[in-house]
């Protein structure tokens, strides 16, 4: 397992993209989770309007982030005019050095408040990692096998949390952190779970045929 000392500060502001929204909502226990982080989790008001947009198609992302910010578990946030010039840097130019809407603003933001920006997306994260290496990031599998929702929820619930936003949102699995999803859940599980490298999957499915 995992055990990030700076989340237990309860100083520090965790600042979630709309694609950890709507993992979190995806594991059934968001609110069991963000209850189980000592952090303060806000949420921009420009990843809100990604997840609203989401809900003309059908979706229950926004409705169930307002659940929780109904709860007081997520706060929403407005960019600042401090915000304004990363903000604008990361929405304006090419496409391979530019970001959407609510990632940008996600980034903005945490760098102003000397946050940590909670970022899924392959490309954000390299971005972050080119332009604000100073820049704390984690992903939504980082929160998820943390050693605080292991002793709020279990190891089974934990283990439930994971396999159903890997299946239900296809929550994308950092490479560093594939064999330790892989051996939380279990190999039964991985080989369901689309969103994990194809490799990986057939190796559990050996793995576990052999068994």
């Amino acid at each position: 397992m995992i055990s990030s000392s700076f989340l237990t500060d309860h100083q520090t502001i965790l600042v979630i993209d709309a694609s950890v929204a709507i993992n979190l909502n995806a594991t059934n226990r968001a609110a069991e989770i963000i209850s189980a982080l000592p952090s303060m989790v806000v949420v921009t008001n420009n990843a809100i309007d990604e997840l609203e947009g989401g809900a003309r198609n059908g979706h229950l992302d926004a409705k169930l982030l307002q659940e929780l910010v109904g709860r007081s578990l997520v706060s929403p946030v407005a960019l600042t005019e401090n915000c304004l010039d990363v903000y604008e840097a990361l929405v304006d130019g090419n496409a391979s050095s530019t970001l959407d809407d609510g990632e940008a603003a996600t980034i903005a933001y945490a760098i102003e408040v000397g946050g940590i920006a909670v970022i899924d997306e392959r490309k954000a994260r390299r971005i972050c990692g080119e332009r604000f290496p100073r820049l704390r990031l984690l992903s939504t599998v980082d929160l998820l096998l943390d050693n605080l929702i292991l002793n709020a929820i279990g190891c089974n619930a934990q283990a439930e949390a994971i396999y159903n936003a890997l299946l239900a949102a296809r929550m994308r699995v950092p490479e560093e952190k594939l064999s330790s999803v892989i051996s939380v859940i279990g190999r039964d599980r991985a080989v369901k779970c689309a969103s994990l490298p194809k490799a990986a999957r057939i190796a559990s499915l050996i793995e576990s045929s052999t068994i």
